[in-house]
């Protein structure tokens, strides 16, 4: 490889540094941050090249194994842009957060996400998986707390009293996910990522995101399924 990667200069630093410690960072928020850096550390700015800025982050990241990688938020389609460890494979990254048990629990909400109709599991469902853990019986009122530190920390949301996996863990976990659920993790007929939340064809089984759903099917008045041409029988958001 005789291109030399970009040089990191201090813009790139401090918009690195920035993304990790906020886990996730929503597309416009990381354009204002892009521009910020660069007028900062007087490096030349141009509104279109973030994707550009951020590959020679990249490239000097590969060697940690690390990524800032782009994600869609399956409520609005929104981009997004998380810094995710490629050498942690497992959910290693969160053993150093959270006690054994509340990863227990986490695996267990993650399971009935995943394997979900709708990708959602209702509090009442998580809550009744607290006293069947292994590691140990968890309270409902502690279980509770525990989903409410998941929510803050961003690797869950919650939408009245049901939890679907947070865009930023999708990003993290895309990897894992779809080794660890090989039969039911389904990725998106249109944007070709992890589809927690989705509709599927009842014909052929394709699944595809909401706002990919919005997209693919605004105007059309028969709406059809984009692989196998049976009509599409959810209602379409």
């Amino acid at each position: 490889n005789t291109v030399m990667a970009a040089q990191m200069t201090d813009a790139h630093r401090r918009f690195l540094q920035v993304l990790m410690s906020n886990g996730i960072t929503e597309g416009s928020e990381a354009r204002k941050l892009h521009q910020h850096c660069c007028e900062t550390d007087k490096v030349y700015y141009a509104h279109d090249k973030l994707d550009d800025f951020i590959s020679t982050i990249n490239s000097h990241l590969q060697p940690l194994f690390m990524q800032i990688r782009k994600g869609i938020s399956e409520d609005d389609g929104r981009a997004h842009y998380a810094v995710v460890n490629l050498a942690e494979t497992e959910v290693t990254k969160m053993a150093s957060d959270y006690t054994e048990i509340e990863l227990e629990l986490f695996r267990k909400t993650m399971d009935l996400i995943i394997l979900s109709e709708n990708g959602f599991a209702s509090s009442t469902d998580i809550l009744n998986l607290a006293d069947q853990l292994k590691t140990k019986k968890m309270k409902k009122k502690e279980a509770e707390q525990v989903l409410k530190v998941f929510v803050e920390d961003k690797w869950l949301s919650e939408k009245n009293g049901e939890y679907t996996l947070h865009t930023r863990c999708i990003i993290e976990m895309e990897q894992y996910i779809l080794s660890n659920y090989q039969d039911v993790a389904r990725k998106c007929n249109i944007c070709h990522s992890l589809a927690i939340q989705s509709q599927v064809c009842e014909s052929c089984g394709i699944g595809m995101h909401l706002p990919c759903v919005r997209k693919y099917f605004r105007g059309q008045t028969e709406p059809r399924c984009p692989k196998c041409n049976e009509f599409w029988s959810c209602d379409t958001p």
